[in-house]
């Protein structure tokens, strides 16, 4: 007679009972964790719910994403939500000028951990730190840092009212997966993309990393991990280097054939998979046996894909890789180009990493930026031209954003962190260009007209792609309305 399905355990065999039982205590005790090791099993027997199959909930617009992020907090005062106010105040006492309510306790506090009126919010204006102009048929104004992203102004959608929780580099956290510094095991969007979508490439990791991560102070490798849904979906480092790409892509013994080594990996497979019908639900174990199938498909793919000498003169020029201040940054955006051309998912792409990040200018703001936007822009809108000569723009979606933006008043020579508006931009896939969503005030405090918290971000990426984040969401992981954003759907195409 056949037993009733209320009497089944679930995740339990009678093989795997029978080898936890052999392996006396120890085998139970490993049970036991691994069990609740197990993604949420505790609340997995929603009979409605089902891991996504690989499918978008509706037509996509992009495939793949290029996720540039720029550590330390960019000023959006001169980039790209320029504010000719400021020359006109400079010197003057916020409370000297029609804008003296923007340090309202209440205001400046709102939604900002760590605000107070004397960190972020300095009184005293400090003028336009580089000119501007208005660039294409749209019209759009960018600050002289970035004149060559300017050239590309009729295929950005620029967002200037967004804001964040956090007034300190944990924001670089926050932009990655929404949540606070403090609440570290949620997934980057790099990882819902992964999940919710998989691999194009059987070859190559579904997420790559390219560029130095924020220092262990403000998320480390927490801001391109994937937590709860597991490392099997967390993004892979890599270095822009065909020879040495990743510390492990080479056989440690050279005298191993690639036959030999297949047949290793074979059998090292096989026991793995065993291993996996006693533990279906061992996140580590899957990241285990995917990552040694992977790594070797890898250790032919990842040194071509990054042999960029392959590449034109012209196409190398258009990267700025012929200029020692572009070179290193115009490789990986070159880099970036050739990932997601050969099926990434993903790619994150990050500029001036370690520590709190370089973009931190409180002092010396001029210099800082100056020296460190030319090191990218070049780059940046070369990589923007490139895809849209090859066609690749339209199912490409870049975004360029940073942590928060910088304070219209002066730290010294430098402007402080600056979480209550600043700005990011999108382009390709899925997105008109030369438009504008939002607005802060004239002087650049607040966001003040169609608000958006990051998030929004994060929800308009994942729509470009077809995916709704709330039918991704895990059993026993119920997620805030806010950790899901709202698309912006003023900008989409």
């Amino acid at each position: 007679m056949k037993s009733s399905s209320l009497h089944k355990c679930a995740g339990v065999t009678r093989r795997s009972f029978l080898f936890d039982t052999g392996m006396g205590f120890t085998g139970l005790a490993l049970s036991a964790m691994l069990f609740k090791d197990g993604p949420s099993r505790a609340d997995m027997p929603e009979s409605n719910w089902s891991p996504p199959d690989g499918r978008p909930h509706f037509p996509p617009r992009a495939k793949s994403v290029i996720w540039i992020f720029l550590c330390g907090g960019v000023s959006h005062l001169e980039s790209f939500d320029v504010k000719p106010e400021l020359n006109k105040y400079a010197g003057k006492s916020i409370d000297e000028t029609p804008y003296r309510d923007v340090l309202d306790p209440k205001r400046v506090n709102a939604n900002i951990v760590g605000a107070n009126p004397s960190h972020g919010n300095r009184k005293v204006i400090m003028p336009l730190q580089a000119g501007y102009r208005s660039y294409g048929q749209s019209g759009l104004v960018v600050g002289d840092w970035f004149k060559h992203v300017g050239e590309c102004a009729d295929d950005l959608a620029v967002v200037r009212s967004l804001w964040t929780i956090h007034n300190d580099h944990g924001a670089q956290l926050t932009w990655q997966t929404g949540r606070h510094p403090r609440e570290l095991e949620h997934p980057t969007i790099g990882s819902w993309v992964c999940y919710g979508l998989g691999t194009l490439n059987e070859n190559l990791p579904e997420y790559v990393v390219l560029g130095v991560p924020t220092g262990d102070c403000c998320g480390g490798a927490f801001t391109h991990g994937g937590a709860y849904l597991g490392p099997e979906y967390g993004g892979v480092r890599l270095n822009v280097d065909p020879k040495k790409p990743l510390p492990f892509i080479a056989p440690s013994d050279s005298s191993i054939t690639t036959a030999e080594q297949l047949e290793n990996l074979s059998l090292l497979g096989k026991l793995n998979h065993l291993a996996g019908i006693d533990y279906p639900d061992d996140k580590d174990l899957r990241a285990r046996i995917k990552s040694y199938e992977l790594a070797f498909q890898m250790q032919t793919s990842i040194p071509e894909t990054l042999q960029l000498e392959k590449e034109t003169e012209a196409t190398r020029r258009l990267y700025g890789m012929d200029k020692p201040e572009t070179k290193t940054f115009g490789e990986q955006c070159l880099a970036a180009r050739r990932l997601v051309e050969r099926g990434v998912r993903f790619v994150q792409l990050l500029h001036g990493g370690g520590g709190g990040g370089e973009w931190d200018a409180h002092s010396e703001i001029k210099s800082n930026h100056t020296k460190l936007a030319a090191q990218v822009d070049q780059p940046i809108a070369g990589l923007l031209k490139d895809l849209k000569q090859r066609g690749m723009l339209d199912e490409t979606l870049v975004v360029f954003g940073t942590e928060f933006g910088r304070s219209p008043g002066a730290e010294g020579t430098g402007r402080d962190h600056h979480p209550q508006g600043f700005c990011a931009w999108l382009a390709g896939g899925g997105v008109k260009g030369g438009v504008i969503n939002g607005a802060t005030d004239e002087v650049g405090f607040h966001a003040i007209e169609d608000r958006h918290y990051v998030t929004d971000i994060h929800a308009t990426a994942l729509h470009c792609l077809g995916l709704d984040s709330r039918k991704l969401e895990l059993p026993g992981r119920k997620r805030l309305e806010i950790d899901h954003g709202e698309v912006i759907k003023g900008i989409l195409a």
